[in-house]
């Protein structure tokens, strides 16, 4: 038996362990949340550290990218630092990879996007595989990194005005601790004081794309009709999603006992797999990999 753990920033209410098999490996998966609490993070990743195959990191990343640039965020990599023998990986990977198929998916056997599709990704720069991918399907893509890591009412419209805007804003973002960016712990429970003041742009899109707890607290009350394109939902948030009128439940990653597991997670599992530093593996290794776990979308239809 292989053994992966997800140490989230995240709620500790949404933890969750199943078994599975990938290509004969049995693996036992487990997410633990540490309800935002940056330091029992780290002490549980040293815990971890030479007991476990790999070390997903959730509710953060490492690395955030706009136009071919890297950026490293400071709470990220220390969280990375804490390991010295297992793998610890932040999903990155395969939101290059896995989350690229995924639009070409949609798009090219599903036919629920195109050209002309208006699209809101609630943050690229942590998305950059499926802002990229859903530019080059012709989507009327907004992308909301400013509305809803720093509370600013302005859509980002295009890669380029991303690129421009990550350029002038990441490095000195970067360096702020996490949690000023993202909701973790509780505030993931919780819908966002400022929620409406973004409602429009919700309304406008046909697809609401990316980290799905920016979309669990900034989406207005009703959201019928709409593609909602996404992962690490639990069978409490698909029934919270058909509530509000969603069409259609897409997730990058397949669902595991119940639900859908972070990018992370899934990672972790091909890390083990490859058998190789993290820092070695190159997108063809996993796109070869992905190729042999056959890994598809999962597609609801909820309403």
């Amino acid at each position: 038996m292989r053994y992966v753990v997800s140490v989230s920033l995240g709620s500790s209410k949404r933890d969750h362990e199943v078994t599975a098999a990938f290509l004969g490996e049995d693996f036992c998966i487990k997410r633990q949340g540490t309800d935002g609490d940056l330091a029992r993070a780290e002490e549980l990743i040293r815990e971890l550290d030479g007991k476990v195959d790999a070390i997903g990191l959730g509710g953060i990343d490492v690395y955030l990218y706009a136009g071919g640039e890297r950026y490293a965020l400071r709470d990220g990599l220390r969280l990375l630092a804490c390991a010295k023998l297992t793998p610890v990986v932040d999903g990155s990977g395969l939101k290059n990879t896995l989350e690229r198929q995924a639009v070409r998916y949609l798009e090219e056997e599903e036919k629920l996007i195109g050209p002309g599709t208006k699209v809101l990704l609630v943050s690229a720069v942590d998305r950059f595989g499926m802002a990229e991918a859903l530019a080059a399907a012709g989507c009327d893509l907004v992308c909301g990194d400013l509305m809803f890591a720093a509370g600013i009412p302005y859509p980002i419209r295009g890669l380029e005005e991303l690129t421009r805007m990550a350029k002038k804003l990441l490095p000195e973002m970067t360096k702020m601790p996490f949690h000023m960016l993202y909701p973790t712990g509780k505030k993931q429970e919780e819908k966002a004081v400022t929620a409406a003041k973004f409602a429009q742009f919700f309304d406008e899109a046909a697809v609401i794309a990316g980290d799905f707890h920016f979309i669990r607290r900034y989406s207005p009350p009703r959201l019928d009709g709409k593609i909602i394109l996404t992962n690490t939902v639990t069978a409490a948030d698909v029934e919270e999603l058909r509530a509000q009128g969603v069409k259609w439940l897409v997730t990058t990653t397949p669902e595991l006992g119940g639900r859908s597991f972070g990018t992370n997670v899934l990672e972790a599992v091909m890390v083990t797999l490859l058998g190789k530093r993290w820092d070695e593996i190159t997108a063809q290794d996993y796109t070869a990999l992905l190729a042999r776990l056959q890994l598809k979308p999962r597609i609801e239809r909820l309403n």
